[in-house]
């Protein structure tokens, strides 16, 4: 027992109050320290990899450089004004927005049928999930290579096997008009990406308690009921970010267009980064291409920001 004369020690934390929290205050503030000092490196490369080229792109859209390596007489906001006066742009905007919108109607269904069967539970069904990210493997040049030689109107697989079955009646080239060629590019595009949109899918349903569905099944709702009514409103937080990353991974496309048509034919499948290309190493228009570049920039972190508050907003609901 403690002597009653012996004056008891302060309870702990009496000090920290009369000071007022200083004692708490000042760790936390070295624990935001420290994780800064941890993040500073990350941030460090961010800003040399990001932010630079992007001043150097501002910068070079303020000039008229032509040439590389060549410095550029100062001429402000002319360029952007020269860009925005030009039909061509507009046009070419139009068309990403087609080739967005087409990608993500097409990925998502396809993604979504593949990653429904896959989550079934069948004999090989590891075997399947292997195989169909075979073709999310598959280098660009040789998907490209593939689809030409299958697509072409003489010696190719698909004509033939679409006379055959009465589809068609001719032959048709899948690239010879505007409207055919855009759709068969969207289609490619769709089917070389939906892999790994089906994986992300594929793991968000993995996540979705299996006493629901049985739940339902027991009190007999059928198979579209349940879909409608359990997994597509558990998905939809993972279509939303598919649908923000699918986006600006799709409007960036530049590779598979070039490679398949260039652009053509007669300018139908001439998107932002195709005629960002063409007006810098083929008009040699340098700090016009920049001038596309950053309206571009600007148009995509405003779509990403919007869409990123209104998600924000649908959680805090």
């Amino acid at each position: 027992m403690t002597d009653r004369g012996t004056p008891r020690p302060p309870l702990a934390g009496a000090a920290d109050l009369r000071a007022g929290g200083a004692r708490p205050h000042k760790a936390r503030l070295s624990e935001r320290q420290l994780a800064l000092v941890f993040v500073a490196p990350a941030l460090g490369l961010l800003a040399v990899t990001l932010l630079w080229p992007l001043a150097l792109a501002v910068d070079l859209s303020l000039r008229d450089v032509r040439y590389i390596g060549k410095p550029g007489e100062f001429v402000g906001l002319a360029n952007y004004t020269e860009v925005l006066t030009q039909a061509r742009f507009w046009q070419s905007g139009l068309r990403s927005l087609i080739w967005v919108a087409g990608n993500a109607l097409v990925q998502t269904a396809l993604a979504l049928a593949a990653a429904l069967v896959l989550h079934q539970s069948f004999p090989g069904v590891r075997i399947a999930r292997v195989w169909v990210l075979l073709t999310w493997i598959v280098p660009t040049v040789v998907v490209v290579i593939i689809w030409r030689w299958l697509l072409s109107s003489s010696g190719g697989m698909i004509n033939p096997l679409l006379v055959q079955t009465g589809l068609l009646e001719a032959p048709v080239g899948f690239f010879s008009s505007r409207e055919s060629a855009m759709t068969t590019l969207i289609l490619i595009n769709s089917w070389r990406w939906f892999p790994f949109v089906a994986l992300m899918i594929l793991a968000a349903l993995t996540r979705i308690p299996g006493d629901l569905d049985e739940a339902a099944r027991m009190d007999g709702a059928g198979a579209w009921k349940r879909f409608s009514r359990i997994t597509w409103p558990l998905l939809q937080p993972t279509l939303a970010v598919l649908l923000v990353v699918g986006t600006l991974l799709s409007f960036n496309v530049f590779d598979i267009i070039w490679l398949i048509t260039a652009g053509g034919p007669s300018g139908g499948t001439q998107t932002l980064p195709v005629l960002i290309y063409e007006t810098a190493f083929k008009g040699y228009e340098l700090s016009r291409a920049a001038a596309i570049s950053v309206l571009t920039g600007l148009v995509l972190m405003g779509f990403a920001i919007a869409a990123s508050r209104s998600m924000t907003r649908e959680d805090a609901a």
